[in-house]
């Protein structure tokens, strides 16, 4: 006949203990924050990327220009090829694109469809700098159309004076069926062109047209070879490396402090979750402790009974592997409260306006990922454990 734990259940049963309770009650509290911790930073990585296009999530693309103080205005403040050079030996600078400008006067206006007209000032960039890129963004001599991205912020400024000025306002998708003329004079030649928006940016504060249309523009209407670069454009890991910033800061090179207000945000959210689940993993170890104190209590208090089944035959391992089991059930309550608390908090989370369509309802995989690995590993620790003191018996 086989052994069976029932047989010398009456043996090795003991009251619980006030460190059991404690032990208890902590390993739930400690297991609720740091699986909400967990679910929290994957929370965090889904809001704050929502709108980064997948190939450039992991990285900050950042507007540089030079400080302009009293002492320099009037002067040349443009980088150089050197400044270049030395922004891309920058170790914490991934890439570095200049930004080049129109050297010739640009009118836009719409005619007798929408009574507008305004100066305009043109930039490009290498195209692997926008976060959107169509696939009509080209441009050859000769060609009268002339696409061009716009600024969101811009089209946001548009929308808020057309309705005093009596000028219709426009959605995202609207205004690229709006054709403009833009009027191009410099002190060589003029030429009108057909502009159409044909995508709109978050990410450059600017009108961006083809590199192509203002190399052009530059030499055949301006009459200028000289390429000058007012600012740049980084792209590095993290927009708020202290080795970065200080950098910049002692080469009086300015950034725009809003581009990377998120990434500071995140920055300080992840720190508190981080401190959260450190916390959370403190408490369970805590209560690991207390629980692990109330067991060797347990063991000691039928240590006369573990002696005499010992002295009969039974196996350390199997009397150890025995007296975890009847631990069991407990343990899988409490991992079954923190799962419950933790997926009601993030059904609750998810239906937040700020959420909706963004976060799942249900905790990630990761989170139960994180619950399995404590739960063999208490397991494991418990068992090692109380085979020890059982061992220290025979």
């Amino acid at each position: 006949m086989g052994l069976k734990y029932r047989d010398i259940k009456p043996l090795l049963r003991s009251k619980r203990h006030f460190s059991a309770w404690v032990g208890t009650l902590g390993l739930a509290v400690g297991l609720i924050v740091l699986l909400m911790a967990v679910q929290m930073f994957v929370n965090i990585q889904d809001l704050l990327n929502k709108k980064a296009p997948k190939e450039s999530r992991s990285y900050d693309y950042v507007s540089v220009t030079k400080t302009i103080t009293n002492e320099n205005m009037g002067k040349d403040n443009s980088f150089s090829g050197s400044d270049i050079t030395r922004l891309k030996e920058m170790g914490a600078i991934e890439e570095v694109a200049p930004v080049t400008s129109n050297k010739f006067k640009a009118t836009v206006s719409a005619g007798s469809a929408l009574p507008f007209s305004s100066e305009a000032f043109l930039e490009s960039v290498n195209t692997a700098f926008l976060d959107t890129l169509p696939a009509n963004f080209s441009w050859v001599p000769g060609q009268k159309d002339v696409p061009v991205i716009i600024s969101s912020e811009f089209l946001e400024m548009y929308n808020v004076f057309a309705p005093s000025q009596g000028l219709p306002q426009l959605s995202e998708k609207t205004i690229s069926s709006v054709h403009f003329f833009l009027e191009c004079t410099g002190p060589v030649a003029s030429q009108t062109f057909r502009g159409t928006v044909v995508g709109l940016t978050d990410r450059i504060n600017s009108v961006l047209v083809p590199e192509s249309f203002l190399e052009w523009g530059n030499k055949y209407l301006a009459g200028d070879t000289v390429t000058r670069t007012a600012r740049t454009i980084i792209k590095v890991k993290d927009a708020n490396n202290p080795e970065l910033l200080k950098y910049l800061a002692e080469n009086d090179l300015h950034i725009n402090k809003d581009k990377v207000r998120f990434g500071r945000i995140k920055g300080i959210l992840e720190g508190v979750v981080a401190a959260m689940g450190i916390f959370g993993l403190l408490v369970v170890l805590l209560a690991l402790v207390l629980f692990g104190f109330y067991l060797q209590l347990a063991i000691a208090k039928s240590k006369d009974n573990i002696r005499l089944l010992l002295l009969l035959g039974y196996s350390p391992k199997w009397l150890a592997k025995s007296f975890t089991r009847r631990y069991l059930p407990l343990y899988f309550l409490v991992f079954l409260v923190a799962t419950a608390v933790v997926m009601v908090a993030q059904y609750i989370f998810s239906k937040l306006s700020i959420a909706q369509g963004v976060l799942s309802p249900y905790p990630d995989i990761i989170v139960g990922i994180t619950l399995v690995v404590l739960l063999l590993l208490i397991l494991l620790l418990n068992s090692r454990m109380v085979r020890k003191e059982i061992q220290r018996m025979g």
